[in-house]
């Protein structure tokens, strides 16, 4: 489900993202976004918890439960987008910002599931704002067609390395701000 919300141009404040969430009625089982002044809701499937819950379960085992997300609100550069990333790893030194909330700049990871619905959205808009946010690596899982792919080098708004991988295959990320490996063996599929 999408909802058009403006065609302005200029960034959003956090307060104007604020309000927009606060009047919004979301279903249960359902999550939702700002993408590009865009609200977008998509219902939440076993198959996406799933892969989340193995992606949490792998940076574990480097980052501290508090540094690591899934499915919080983050601001991100460009035109209303307030994104509720997949899951989001951060910098050991991060802050939040006046609201409470984590910043853009300390995120040092973020993956995304793909879901048919918003899925445009993972390799499109969203791509490009964590670009902007100059976020080492951003991951996608495609439960659909069994890959993933693995943006690093972010540099003027997009990533200087794109690597697919079919599920099964290693992640190999231990020559990035990460440092580990992540098995994709036991992603579900669609």
């Amino acid at each position: 489900m999408t909802i058009e919300l403006t065609d302005r141009t200029e960034m959003a404040s956090g307060s104007e993202l604020d309000n927009m969430f606060e009047q919004m009625h979301i279903p249960p089982g359902y999550k939702a976004e700002i993408v590009e002044g865009t609200i977008y809701m998509a219902p939440q499937r076993g198959t996406h918890w799933e892969t989340i819950l193995d992606i949490v379960e792998h940076l574990r085992t480097r980052y501290p439960k508090k540094r690591v997300l899934s499915d919080v609100r983050i601001d991100f550069p460009g035109h209303l987008n307030g994104f509720a990333s997949d899951v989001v790893a951060l910098a050991e030194n991060a802050t939040k910002n006046d609201k409470g909330q984590p910043r853009y700049q300390d995120i040092e990871f973020v993956a995304e599931v793909i879901s048919e619905s918003t899925g445009k959205n993972d390799y499109g808009p969203k791509k490009t704002a964590y670009a902007l946010a100059e976020v080492p690596v951003y991951m996608i899982a495609d439960p659909y067609i069994g890959r993933c792919r693995v943006f690093t080098h972010p540099q003027d708004g997009d990533y200087k390395v794109d690597l697919t991988l079919a599920y099964g295959e290693p992640i190999d990320l231990t020559g990035t701000v990460v440092g580990i490996t992540v098995t994709t063996d036991e992603f579900p599929r669609d």
